[in-house]
């Protein structure tokens, strides 16, 4: 799919435009990434791993639970979402794994960091952990994707490059609305959620984004990547949302059977649990984080 640019994207990145924003940027291999570093300095480091659609925003309740217990984050925004660089590249897993692996890398961080990802960012964390196991002392996943088959009509959609960049001109921005609109089971943080996400796809070559990741990463069918991530000795921490409908919680058994996590917590949420329920999650994972402290000490 060639890069293009939709309907209702009318402002562009650059140094200008990102001037006024907040948050802070670098220049990494395969362009400039949004990020945030904040909490207490002496802090142990937790690594937030965005999902498919979510800015850095997403996170700011559950920072701030985690910086109340006395731990720093590290948010960012993936290409193509947020105030991170729109890139004219295909959107598959390894542009997403060089990401997180360059911004730690380039921001100088301590080789013991705390990882949570949530959807699609639980396999980017799964992924990241299984190529550099001794820079993670924990792995947190929330509602992962990558169980069970794939969409059949969206992977037909998806397979025609005239097809699916109709479908992200035309209808894009209906199909991103009504992903979001299942994410949460609080109406009320519906609202906001939404607001959030579609602000950020103002800017040019976020649907093309959106579209080659879907084309470009596998979301499903991902068993073996659990297995590998099972077989190494990095504390595992699975969240999932009774109500999750994007990332159902009937995969739960076997998420279990595959990565064998060392806790396991339910929450009475959607499919967004740091979102939704910010200080119960904040809570599990710091309790788990105080059980598994930095490999040096281990």
């Amino acid at each position: 799919m060639k890069y293009f640019t939709a309907a209702g994207e009318e402002r562009r990145l650059d140094p200008g435009t990102r001037a006024a924003l907040r948050g802070s940027f670098i220049e990494l291999s395969d362009g400039v990434t949004h990020y945030e570093l904040r909490g207490p300095e002496d802090g142990a480091l937790v690594v937030l791993v965005p999902g498919l659609t979510i800015p850095l925003f997403y996170w700011d309740r559950f920072a701030e639970q985690l910086h109340a217990r006395g731990l720093r984050t590290l948010a960012f925004s993936a290409y193509g979402r947020g105030y991170s660089d729109r890139l004219a590249a295909d959107y598959n897993e390894a542009l997403f794994r060089r990401q997180l692996y360059d911004l730690v890398t380039a921001l100088d961080l301590p080789p013991d960091q705390h990882i949570v990802g949530t959807s699609m960012g639980a396999l980017i964390a799964l992924g990241h952990v299984a190529e550099h196991p001794d820079s993670s002392s924990t792995l947190t996943v929330v509602g992962p994707a990558g169980i069970g088959a794939s969409n059949a009509r969206q992977q037909r959609l998806l397979r025609s490059d005239r097809r699916a960049t109709f479908a992200a001109r035309r209808f894009g921005r209906r199909m991103l609305l009504g992903h979001l609109g299942h994410n949460v089971a609080d109406p009320a943080l519906a609202a906001p959620l939404t607001a959030m996400i579609a602000d950020a796809y103002r800017f040019e070559g976020s649907m093309y984004g959106f579209f080659s990741t879907l084309q470009n990463f596998p979301l499903s069918g991902r068993e073996a990547l659990f297995r590998r991530v099972a077989e190494l000795d990095v504390p595992t921490l699975l969240l999932w949302g009774s109500a999750d409908r994007v990332t159902p919680i009937t995969g739960l058994g076997t998420v279990r059977n595959l990565l064998h996590p060392d806790e396991v917590h339910i929450l009475d949420c959607g499919h967004m649990a740091p979102y939704e329920r910010p200080a119960e999650v904040a809570a599990h994972v710091t309790t788990f984080l105080s059980a598994h402290p930095d490999r040096s000490t281990r």
